[in-house]
């Protein structure tokens, strides 16, 4: 038997319902993932305006372990790696540094955890539906051909049409949920790619701020330095 009526026969026995549950599975997975990212980055962004003044204010006064008391309970990026950062402001500000960007590269991680898969499930997703489409219409063609081995005369033509009709218009509900699919996953990757460059510019902004602190520290500081030198 060829290679392609093998293939056939296995479409035509399975059908094209295997391809809406798989979607419809991708479908809860995309959604729960789109509600535990957004309790994440929830609880990773901060009102940068205010957290700033507040820091700032503790740091002129050259109270670092002040401002490291006032980010312990914070569970903002941006207060993360300031706080690493001030936990090695004794060892130098080449060493907070440091730090910071292991600190930062960490919550970085954490924040695009999980993206990958709803930027795959929203590039593919379509496909996947026209993939069910594509086995629907097969489907509609084999009882195409089975009606008009059945039925003679002139209801040949009747019955055909109804049939490939019905069954393409069953097909094309796969193309729809399959693109259904896609547009929140798409909607929310992007909306999350956002977020992340919004916490990293904040993140960025008070980690300048602790090393022009730090810096400003270290040149006032005679002899021996914060780093030991």
């Amino acid at each position: 038997m060829p290679i392609v009526d093998v293939i056939k026969n296995v479409f035509v026995q399975w059908g094209a319902n295997w391809v809406l549950w798989l979607l419809f599975a991708l479908s809860l997975v995309s959604l729960g993932i789109i509600v535990e990212r957004w309790l994440v980055f929830r609880s990773k962004q901060d009102v940068i305006r205010e957290l700033s003044l507040s820091l700032e204010e503790t740091l002129a006064t050259g109270d670092f372990a002040r401002a490291l008391a006032q980010l312990e309970k914070r569970t903002s990026v941006g207060a993360m790696v300031a706080r690493a950062g001030l936990r090695l402001a004794p060892q130098g500000m080449t060493a907070a540094e440091k730090s910071m960007q292991g600190a930062l590269a960490l919550e970085r991680s954490t924040l695009e955890n999980r993206l990958a898969f709803l930027g795959t499930l929203g590039n593919n997703a379509p496909f996947i539906g026209l993939f069910g489409t594509v086995i629907g219409v097969l489907l509609a063609f084999e009882q195409l051909s089975q009606s008009a081995g059945a039925v003679g005369g002139s209801r040949t033509s009747q019955v055909a049409s109804n049939a490939v009709m019905g069954s393409i218009a069953e097909a094309l509900v796969a193309t729809a949920i399959g693109i259904g699919v896609a547009l929140p996953a798409v909607a929310a990757y992007n909306y999350f790619q956002r977020r992340i460059a919004q916490i990293l510019s904040d993140t960025e902004a008070l980690s300048n701020l602790v090393l022009a602190y730090l810096s400003a520290r270290e040149r006032s500081t005679p002899g021996p330095s914060l780093g030991g030198r």
